[in-house]
């Protein structure tokens, strides 16, 4: 989880509201000073802590309770709003439809230009890899993209951006003998007209440095974007105000990407002070994978935070990785509780591509105030691969129908894959648990025959409670 430790914290806060007989100005202090320890220990601003809990407390002493909530859960709505007004709500820029409008105006004749994302910011944030996810989120997304990198003072920055646009297949444009970043640029400016989307990689300094705001000046000028992004790495904590400040000052940046939020506590702190300053946080690095990265929404990812789980991100990670016809299909089998090992096996591959289990649990409402332990969401994980084995030493009968594993075929199939009958037997147990659930889903399933099968899969999950 991105910000673990916030997160617990704020759970934490959560549940003890949720706990308490009533809502009273004892409880509502507790909470306060709760939430002001949890973001001073993210490195957020003093002052603007004490903003954001002088709100918090005003409206849950003050304001009326609506008709359609008790004062716990209007208690829990109020910190959940201003934690998102905290970090920035308000209309975002629709990337795909902006792009989809300078494609529609280069078909009609009236431009020749891509829509253009210049990427700007100082060593160490992670700028070049942050091109290469970029691009990769675009590509994901139906986007003819492409590459170009302008670094002529980092050495290895064309050879970086040259390999990950090659491991992504993204078009890129590089250079490694010409000096000038501007020239560069200039050079394959008619071949980038062939595309919907350019992603322009800039130089960086150790600092904000004269010599760097007249090189970008230069570059701004030559590649007129349509977006200059500035890239920060979330160690730096709340010092992200001032250098978002200043690049805001000089190059006119209009939103930051803040990479390595998922590797420091001090991630809070640099979220919530960009959010204040002119330029908004447009997307977030959550992990070292090209796909751990998206678009930052306030409203999904305190959600996240607060164990609410965010159903737009998890709806768009399923849309990525199973097609609608494939989503159809497979509800279809399941529902009619006639699916085989096959198809659990491609259910079970398909939430893999969603990304870490431990990810998508936080996702979904409700699921991250649960405590599933650790140990046993990556025990899951390491399932995937072991089936892979077991059903690579099965033959085609078993594999569409279990049913006819016999004790002697487990012995074989186990020997087969190297893995153990234990394991194999843990599969087919499985198998026949989510085929009798889907049974129980068919219209007409009385919810005491639900409750029954989910406790009795708890059970058999080690006392997990769902």
């Amino acid at each position: 989880m991105v910000l673990e430790g916030l997160s617990n914290s704020l759970k934490g806060t959560l549940q003890k509201i949720t706990k308490a007989l009533f809502v009273d100005e004892k409880l509502i202090n507790e909470l306060v000073k709760d939430i002001q320890r949890a973001l001073l220990q993210s490195d957020v601003n003093v002052k603007l802590v004490l903003d954001l809990t002088k709100k918090i407390k005003e409206r849950a002493l003050n304001e009326e309770v609506p008709k359609t909530v008790n004062k716990k859960e209007h208690l829990i709505n109020i910190v959940y709003e201003e934690l998102v007004n905290f970090l920035g709500r308000g209309e975002k820029l629709d990337h795909q439809a902006r792009i989809s409008e300078k494609r529609d105006l280069k078909e009609k004749g009236k431009t020749t230009e891509p829509y253009k994302i210049m990427l700007v910011g100082l060593f160490g944030s992670g700028k070049t890899t942050t091109t290469g996810k970029l691009a990769n989120y675009f590509k994901k997304r139906g986007i003819k993209t492409a590459v170009i990198s302008t670094d002529t003072w980092r050495p290895a920055a064309a050879d970086q951006l040259e390999q990950l646009a090659n491991n992504l297949n993204v078009q890129v444009f590089i250079d490694k003998k010409e000096k000038d970043p501007v020239k560069l640029y200039k050079k394959f400016e008619k071949e980038l007209e062939k595309y919907d989307l350019v992603i322009i990689d800039t130089a960086g300094r150790d600092a904000l440095s004269d010599e760097l705001i007249t090189e970008l000046n230069a570059i701004n000028k030559t590649v007129k974007p349509d977006e200059t992004m500035l890239v920060l790495s979330a160690d730096i904590g709340q010092a992200a105000e001032k250098q978002a400040q200043a690049f805001h000052d000089n190059c006119k940046v209009s939103g930051v990407i803040i990479t390595k939020l998922d590797g420091t506590a001090k991630g809070g702190g640099a979220l919530i002070a960009c959010a204040v300053t002119g330029a908004p946080v447009k997307f977030i690095g959550v992990g070292e994978k090209t796909d751990d990265f998206e678009e930052f929404k306030p409203e999904g990812f305190v959600g996240r935070l607060l164990g609410m789980g965010d159903l737009e991100a998890l709806l768009e990670k399923t849309r990525e990785a199973i097609s609608e016809e494939e989503a159809i299909d497979m509800s279809k089998k399941m529902l009619k509780g006639d699916f085989n090992l096959i198809d659990l096996y491609e259910q079970m591959h398909a939430m893999k591509k969603l990304g870490p289990l431990n990810k998508v649990v936080d996702l979904i409402p409700g699921m991250g105030n649960m405590n599933i332990p650790k140990e046993l969401i990556q025990n899951q994980e390491g399932k995937i691969e072991k089936w892979k084995h077991l059903m690579n030493s099965m033959t085609k009968n078993e594999l569409e129908d279990p049913d006819v594993i016999t004790n002697t075929r487990i012995e074989r199939i186990s020997k087969g894959s190297g893995i153990s009958t234990t394991e194999l037997r843990g599969m087919l147990k499985q198998y026949r648990q989510s085929k009798k659930l889907m049974k129980l889903l068919k219209p007409g399933a009385s919810e005491r025959d639900m409750q029954k099968m989910v406790q009795k899969m708890q059970g058999k999950m080690g006392g997990v409670k769902f």
